[in-house]
């Protein structure tokens, strides 16, 4: 069985048998921060270089020494960030590459947004139990969605729903049954003022358009298990 939890905005950390991934780890919340530390950290992964993806990954890789994951590009700039360039794996990958870490295979994906070094990404995260989490970083929907939803049988989707900077409800409704997913976790709102404040309009419409997908919304800090 593996666990996800949801630190607020795009950070979640993954977990199963002790093995622990992190993913764009940006807190509002200093509480959040050092929970996302306990237990140690094996592998960060970054979806690309706004602050509020990136905000505290120099200080977690070096206090847990975790391996970095990001795109080729963005590698050069986290370094800058603070991050150690032994820690940072291969010196980055890129859209379609795979690489492993303790029993879980991470795959990047293309995401559609804006990123000044690299290119923005997602990752499909294959957890040594078997079970499949796309973590869809920041984007819009696009077609290539049911691809990866053909190529994976995706367990679990990390999705945004604020809109303004990444897709709305309406568009992470639709992209959950492009993934054909059967869980989703909504992401990336109520953050900032600009964003959607609740998942409550994603919910209806998920509901209405892809019954067979069940919504799990978190609150910062909480934990849900999933098995396949």
């Amino acid at each position: 069985m593996s666990s996800i939890t949801w630190y607020g905005h795009a950070a979640f950390a993954l977990e199963c048998a002790g093995m622990r991934i992190l993913i764009d780890p940006f807190f509002t919340n200093p509480d959040m921060a050092a929970a996302a530390e306990q237990g140690g950290v094996d592998l960060i992964l970054v979806t690309h270089d706004h602050g509020d993806h990136t905000g505290d990954v120099a200080g977690i890789a070096r206090r847990t020494k975790a391996t970095v994951g990001a795109i080729v590009g963005t590698t050069g700039h986290l370094e800058e960030m603070g991050v150690p360039a032994e820690q940072i794996y291969c010196g980055g990958f890129n859209m379609g590459g795979t690489i492993a870490c303790k029993g879980a295979k991470v795959t990047m994906t293309q995401a559609y947004h804006t990123s000044d070094t690299g290119s923005p990404a997602g990752y499909i995260v294959t957890m040594p139990d078997g079970l499949v989490v796309y973590h869809a970083g920041d984007t819009c929907i696009f077609s290539g969605m049911a691809l990866w939803g053909k190529l994976y049988a995706i367990d679990v989707a990390l999705l945004p729903i604020g809109g303004h900077y990444t897709m709305d409800a309406r568009q992470a409704a639709m992209a959950c049954g492009l993934l054909k997913c059967s869980h989703v976790v909504p992401m990336h709102y109520a953050t900032f003022p600009i964003l959607a404040q609740d998942a409550g309009e994603f919910e209806q419409l998920l509901a209405a358009q892809v019954p067979t997908c069940r919504c799990v919304t978190m609150k910062p800090g909480e934990t849900a298990d999933f098995s396949r």
